[in-house]
Order: C-alpha cells, then structure tokens, then sequence
C-alpha cells in the first residue's frame, strides 16, 4: 500500500465501523481467514475488511509482549511489533527513571509507544517521536486508547531535529532491523548508535536501547551497562548515562534480581560437584559469571564454558541449578544404557560448549519410561563430557 493509503485505512479503523470489526475479530482464527474475510465484505468495505484483519493477527501477535488486556486495545504496524520493547522490559526501565528522578523524557525513535506507555505509566510526561507518519498515528491512537494522552505528546519527525534540553531525560531505541532483518553493527543502526551517544551526553539523564549481543568494548566508558532478561530470555541491554559510569549489571525479570559487576578475576576450574548452576543469560552477556561463582563459593568445569559447580545447594535467583548424578565421557551408546537402565521417559537436553544438536541425542537414545532426566553435553576442562542430573530448586525441591 501507498504511504497515503495506509494513513486512510488506520483512520478508518479508528472510525465506528472500524472499530466494530477490530471488536469481532478480536478472537478469530487466522486458519480461516479467507473464510472470515468473505463474509465480512458482504457488509463492510473490502479495504476496511483488509486493515481490520492485517490489524487482529498484529494485535493477536503482540499479546506475548503486551499482554491481552493492553495488546487488544493497542494499534501496530508489523515493526512496531517485532521492535516494541516487552511490558515487563519496558515497566522495568521505567521504573528506574523514575527512582532516578526524572519528571519528562524525550522519547526518540518511539515505535508504536511501547516505552512511551511504560514511562506515562510510572508518571512521566513523553514526547514521543518517530519519523514514520503512520507509526507516529500508532503512538497518538494507543495512548488515546490507553487514557495516557495527558502524559503522551507524540511528534512526526526526524529524531536529529528535535531539541531535548527542555528534558530531563532522554531514551533512544534504534531500528535495529533492515531489510534483511536484525542488524548486529551499532552503527548500522538507524540512527547509528554514535548519535545516539552524543544525544545522550547532552542530555542530564539517558537511556539508550541496544542489542544484547554488542560487544563490550562497543559500550562508551561514562554509561553504565545493563543486561535484561524476561523469564530467561535475554530481551536487551541498556546504556544508562548519568548514573554508574563503567558499571555492569544484570536484571532478571519478573523478579527483578540484579547482580552488579565487582571487578573479580576470572572464577578457578575445579572438578565438577554435586550441583551445577547454569547462569541466566543476562548474567552471561554482562560478563557477570565470576560474580555467580563467588557468592555460590564455586568454580568453572572448563574455563570456556560458563557453568559454575559447587558441592552445596545455594539459594541463586540468577541461575537455575541441577544436581548432578552422573559425569560421562560423551557416549551416545553409554547414555543410551544408563537412561534405559533408569527408566528415563522424559529427557531434556541441554547445550554449552558442544556441536550435537539436543534433537539428534533425543532420536538416537530414544527415551522410555516414567522417570525424567535431563542431559547437559559441555566440556570438562577440555574434555566432551555428559552431565546428568535433574534441576532441582535452591531451598532443595526438584
């Protein structure tokens, strides 16, 4: 669709007519949808029929990061939804300016509003701003819909232009994906991360989006950096300015753990113990592994493979341990007679540091019976080794 076009079907669904069909799509199955979009063009326009329903799988597609309650009442566009930033992730941050603070925030590169919601939430005034007409409509129409409009001020316009010193604070999210999906150089990103650097170092307070993965040395020297996971999957990491220069942390959500970084040497190798902690993502990516290992009064099984052992059960909310029973040189016949052998049904398998796909050891083991087990092909100080055992929690309970 033309530019034009798409800002005259997202009016008309904002139109009575419109919002009837969001309202009796809000629950159909997209299986059926040449079905569904027959029959609503006997008593709808087949351009409104088509907006309505491009808008239901965007809505139904946005549920995982929004939740229903918000994402049925929200407005997308296909990036908005693959770039929006997670509620908890979003809330989480949030919060944060908040402690630190802050009353306004220029919002750049804004999307479809998810941070913008998340800020007015916590009390802070927004200016949200995107250069893409039609997103920048998104922003204006979710925080109507989510009765955020007195908080929400959205722009139309190049993120470059806009003056942010009447705030105090500053959030940057670039685009991250092109055309040929997500882009892993900083400064491909749109704006490219340098300029969002510089926005940030004019600004008292600022926080800066970017990929999880950025390397290390990629992080200027004056921002602290934070690593966030949701429910175990690493969801981004955040450039703080005006908070704790050269700082490295990890935030685990939904509990909101964090484990700062202390400066320590790398954690010694030592033999595999009873119990095995596998870190938590976030916690890997900061760089936090010898933090873990410390306050676990634990070490490595190989210096390359971030899996800390210990022979006691330690209360760890920023890794998920297992109890080991067994250590085996990797040996698909062996594992094969010991998981008979223990009547081993239900398998997990888990990988850190080796080339054999857990679907591969499943077909080839093929497990049976009532008991579980879970598998962990690694090294051990060098050595292909399998590791089994079961996840058991930190007060003892599996």
């Amino acid at each position: 669709m033309g530019r034009v076009t798409d800002l005259a079907s997202f009016a008309a669904l904002l139109a009575p007519e419109g919002q009837t069909l969001l309202a009796a799509l809000r629950d159909y199955d997209p299986a059926r949808e040449l079905a569904v979009a027959s029959r609503l063009r006997r008593d709808h326009p087949a351009e409104l029929v088509t907006a309505a329903l491009g808008q239901a799988r965007l809505r139904q597609r946005a549920v995982a990061k929004f939740g229903a309650e918000d994402a049925y009442r929200m407005y997308f566009t296909p990036h908005g939804v693959e770039q929006s930033t997670r509620a908890p992730v979003g809330a989480h941050r949030a919060a944060r300016m908040k402690a630190l603070g802050v009353g306004s925030v220029a919002d750049l590169c804004s999307g479809i509003g998810g941070d913008a919601i998340a800020l007015a939430r916590a009390g802070i005034s927004v200016l949200a701003v995107d250069r893409d007409p039609l997103t920048a409509e998104a922003v204006r129409a979710n925080a109507e819909s989510l009765g955020l409009s007195d908080l929400i001020e959205v722009r139309c316009a190049d993120v470059t232009e806009i003056d942010t010193s009447p705030y105090d604070a500053v959030f940057v999210d670039p685009a991250r994906r092109g055309g040929r999906g997500r882009i892993f150089d900083p400064e491909a990103y749109s704006p490219p991360l340098s300029w969002a650097v510089e926005a940030a170092r004019k600004a008292p307070r600022a926080a800066l989006k970017v990929a999880p993965g950025i390397p290390h040395e990629a992080v200027p020297a004056e921002a602290e950096a934070e690593w966030i996971s949701d429910g175990g999957d690493v969801k981004e990491a955040v450039l703080w300015f005006g908070t704790e220069p050269g700082a490295r942390r990890a935030t685990l959500l939904p509990s909101g753990t964090t484990i700062t970084g202390r400066g320590l040497p790398d954690p010694a190798v030592r033999p595999v113990g009873r119990y095995l902690y596998e870190p938590d993502g976030a916690v890997i990516r900061a760089h936090l592994v010898a933090e873990v290992a410390e306050e676990l009064d634990g070490g490595l099984i190989d210096e390359t493979i971030a899996y800390v052992t210990s022979d006691a059960l330690v209360p760890a909310p920023y890794a998920a341990a297992y109890e080991i029973t067994d250590e085996l040189p990797f040996n698909l016949k062996k594992l094969k007679a010991l998981l008979r052998e223990r009547e081993v049904g239900t398998l997990t398998v888990k990988k850190r540091g080796s080339a054999v796909e857990p679907e591969e050891i499943r077909r080839k083991v093929k497990p049976k019976g009532p008991n579980a087990a879970t598998v962990l092909l690694t090294r051990v100080a060098g050595a292909p080794t399998m590791l089994i055992g079961r996840p058991v929690r930190a007060d003892g309970g599996r």
